[in-house]
């Protein structure tokens, strides 16, 4: 399984490659999904309601994955490695990185200079 970080998402909301591609395969094959936390970010950052629309109509073919009890575990464990070694992202990475490390799916983003700062996260290539 592979999950969508909201910049992929968002790039393939507006049309740019390669992310349209690569969001529209996964689509087509059910390989992609994405998490709570991304829904989130992408319906927060909608600025009109055609773009909450685009939105929702994306979230809706995508299976959404929730931040439980083992993501927390994950994301836990992930912020005091990174955090020890001095090197913080934002709150809500940690969130995403725990999900997918807990399910064993690999990230697919743009923000790889973050995220690769996080040990046992498989980062996807567009």
């Amino acid at each position: 399984m592979i999950i969508a970080d909201s910049d992929v998402l968002i790039d393939a909301l507006r049309g740019r490659e390669p992310a349209l591609a690569r969001v529209a395969a996964g689509l087509r094959d059910g390989s992609l999904a994405t998490t709570t936390v991304n829904s989130f970010e992408l319906r927060s950052g909608a600025r009109t309601p055609a773009e909450l629309e685009k939105v929702e109509a994306l979230l809706a073919a995508l299976s959404i994955l929730p931040f439980d009890e083992p993501a927390s575990h994950a994301a836990g464990a992930s912020r005091r490695s990174v955090d020890a070694r001095g090197q913080a992202i934002g709150m809500g990475d940690f969130l995403i990185a725990g999900i997918c490390i807990s399910r064993g799916a690999a990230l697919l983003t743009r923000n790889r200079k973050h995220f690769a700062r996080i040990p046992d996260l498989v980062l996807a290539r567009l």
